[in-house]
């Protein structure tokens, strides 16, 4: 790819709420005991949405803040594409137009896009087809807000396995023609067995119109037997995982051995160090997230940033992005970090 078909990364963006809920806070909700929370669910704290906190204010303080970082103007861009969660402040609601309006980017189009917590990958990996594609895009900015906290019900002991989920924000932006923190090949997988297994069951047209009575259901619950869905995932999830992975650094021209850092998305510790372990990575080589839980698709770009404060992301380093979204999608995207010859 020549220099001026590269993509690479300008700027990052990341909002955490101030209010959080504690593994004691958690425990209370749900009966389990806060040492579980915190060794096998991996969650010291999390945070959660508080006052004027809606899906696009945090996708926008993110975004300014990437913005920021890029050290470029609104205006300069040209996409706005939000890749943030589909729980947004309205039903049937572009966000992006909402971000690229009160961000100040009054030359950029947009579009909606969602690929659960896989998203931030697609998004690049799109974001990267439409700039190389098109003369007229230059620069995209990646929105994601995220608070599917707010579907999550504690007392419903068949999605225990969702209690690490927060809410946050995050921002990239992309800029077509630079040799910095380039963006290099992506993988994904999908199992549409899953699809509605673990399911909002109200509130779409599924089941509509809504009862008084679906106020109290609209929360994500188990369609099948939690028993059965935990035995499928576990038979393919980690293949899957691994595999995109793999995939995505083969087409980079690198190989496992070449990672120096791993942005991944928040899950129980176990399957996190047993990641760690398949990979040949030390604890140092990425970021666990028991202080924010899982902020959907906005992980890896947290794990970046505090990767680049903990200084465990150099220049030259092969970082690699991966997260497996609800549904069942698995993706990954390899990155060249620093200034590229």
């Amino acid at each position: 790819m020549g220099s001026s078909e590269s993509v690479g990364i300008a700027g990052l963006g990341v909002y955490i709420p101030e209010t959080v809920m504690t593994a004691s806070e958690i425990s209370a909700s749900t009966g389990i005991p806060e040492e579980v929370i915190v060794d096998k669910f991996g969650v010291i704290k999390k945070p959660i949405p508080g006052p004027g906190d809606t899906t696009s204010s945090m996708a926008i303080k993110a975004s300014k803040d990437a913005i920021k970082d890029a050290a470029i103007t609104p205006e300069e861009i040209d996409l706005v594409i939000w890749n943030g969660a589909q729980h947004k402040d309205h039903p049937c609601w572009l966000a992006g137009l909402k971000v690229a309006e009160e961000i100040g980017a009054q030359n950029a189009w947009s579009f909606d896009m969602e690929a659960m917590c896989g998203s931030m990958m697609v998004g690049i990996d799109i974001a990267k087809s439409i700039m190389i594609a098109r003369a007229d895009v230059n620069t995209v900015l990646l929105a994601s807000g995220y608070r599917n906290v707010d579907l999550i019900n504690p007392a419903n002991p068949a999605t225990t396995f969702m209690l690490d989920i927060g809410a946050g924000g995050a921002a990239l932006v992309l800029r077509k023609g630079t040799r910095k923190n380039l963006v290099l090949a992506s993988a994904f997988k999908g199992d549409g067995s899953f699809s509605e297994d673990c399911v909002v069951p109200v509130g779409g047209t599924a089941k509509w119109p809504m009862t008084p009575d679906d106020v109290e259901r609209y929360s994500f619950d188990m369609t099948d037997d939690i028993d059965d869905f935990k035995r499928r995932l576990g038979e393919r999830t980690m293949p899957n995982f691994y595999a995109v992975i793999r995939e995505s650094l083969s087409n980079s021209g690198y190989s496992e051995k070449d990672i120096d850092y791993l942005a991944i998305l928040h899950f129980k510790r176990s399957a996190h160090l047993s990641v760690l372990e398949e990979l040949g990575l030390a604890e140092e080589q990425t970021v666990y997230l028991e202080d924010y839980g899982h902020l959907g698709q906005n992980d890896q770009v947290l794990s970046i940033k505090l990767g680049l404060e903990k200084a465990r992301i150099k220049d030259g380093s092969v970082v690699v992005m991966v997260g497996a979204g609800l549904g069942f999608v698995w993706a990954a995207t390899t990155l060249k970090w620093g200034q590229t010859d």
